[in-house]
């Protein structure tokens, strides 16, 4: 265990302060060129910068390929391709609307280095029940775990700051888990995503500098899922993730089908005079996760924030105690 201290400590500070400090001129260059969007929730003509995901990915490959130089083992290869295929992806969409099955179905390609790597057990852990063995249903689930995972990252990220500190809550309740069952190294490989996503919060928060865009949103999410599988923890992933799980479900249930988010016509919220949010009695609109936070009432961009990090965190004791229950079986 004492080994693995001086790399832990290395790859988290090396992640943190490559998005910190590559954040702030990738602001001024999309500035540059133009690459900005209307800040949809201010009273004012607020125009802020996107993609951040080339400061996501760079912080992710270089602290990983850090971790690379000290175990040298294929989960990290794994988990460096598929976060990058996603990155790939969702910068096709950030720089031209695709349509809404161009994700889910582009994002199957970056869960196959992890098979091809062969970075996965075909067992599945539960709490309490212990390990069942599905072989051929698991592969199955690889594929569809990175583009739900990258997507539902992705359809979160509609507040300043929520899905950087969404992220930064549930990597690090998924971190804390794979501690707590001695899975150390993956443990370890996992930390530069919650540094990663905190670094990048400092920007991303209210007022936002920069979006993540899809290329951000779909890397970090993609991330998750890999270290998911590679660990051995999707069931503890899922309830770590599970406010931006139900999110989506509600998405797609009141939608009936995959549509992309800028396509939609109707909104689910809408401002009152003040510029507060509050829900809205479109029907066309889809359900959200947002939309029924503000069934109580109007309630401002930070405060419907803060809400869904309550969520995250209660979210992520779940988790965390989901880990202890495994580890009794161990």
């Amino acid at each position: 265990m004492a080994e693995l201290i001086i790399p832990a400590i290395v790859s988290c500070i090396i992640a943190f302060f490559t998005v910190y400090v590559s954040t702030p001129p990738l602001i001024k260059f999309l500035q540059k060129r133009n690459l900005a969007v209307k800040d949809m929730n201010k009273k004012d003509h607020v125009m802020v910068v996107r993609p951040g995901g080339p400061s996501i990915i760079a912080g992710i490959i270089i602290s990983e390929l850090v971790l690379y130089g000290f175990f040298q083992i294929n989960e990290i290869l794994a988990i460096i391709i598929t976060s990058f295929i996603a990155f790939v992806i969702g910068y096709v969409d950030d720089r031209k609307v695709m349509g809404g099955w161009f994700k889910p179905a582009a994002l199957v390609i970056a869960s196959l280095p992890i098979i091809l790597l062969g970075t996965y057990d075909s067992n599945l852990s539960f709490p309490l029940f212990g390990t069942v063995q599905i072989p051929a249903l698991y592969l199955g689930l690889i594929i569809f775990m990175i583009p739900i995972t990258g997507n539902t990252i992705n359809s979160i990220d509609v507040l300043n700051g929520v899905a950087s500190g969404f992220m930064i809550i549930a990597s690090f309740s998924l971190s804390i888990a794979l501690f707590i069952l001695q899975n150390y190294e993956i443990a370890i490989i996992s930390l530069p995503l919650g540094f990663v996503s905190l670094a990048f919060y400092k920007y991303h928060k209210i007022p936002s500098k920069i979006f993540p865009g899809d290329s951000g949103a779909l890397t970090l999410g993609a991330m998750y899922g890999a270290i998911a599988i590679i660990g051995h923890v999707e069931i503890i992933a899922a309830v770590a993730l599970l406010p931006a799980v139900v999110n989506s479900f509600l998405f797609l249930s009141s939608m009936k089908r995959i549509v992309e988010h800028r396509q939609i016509k109707g909104k689910p919220v809408e401002h009152t005079d003040d510029f507060k949010l509050k829900a809205t009695d479109d029907k066309t609109a889809p359900v959200t996760l947002v939309r029924l936070i503000l069934a109580g009432g109007p309630l401002s961009e930070k405060q419907v924030g803060y809400a869904i990090f309550k969520l995250a965190i209660f979210s992520g004791i779940l988790a965390i105690i989901t880990a202890f229950m495994m580890r009794v079986l161990i």
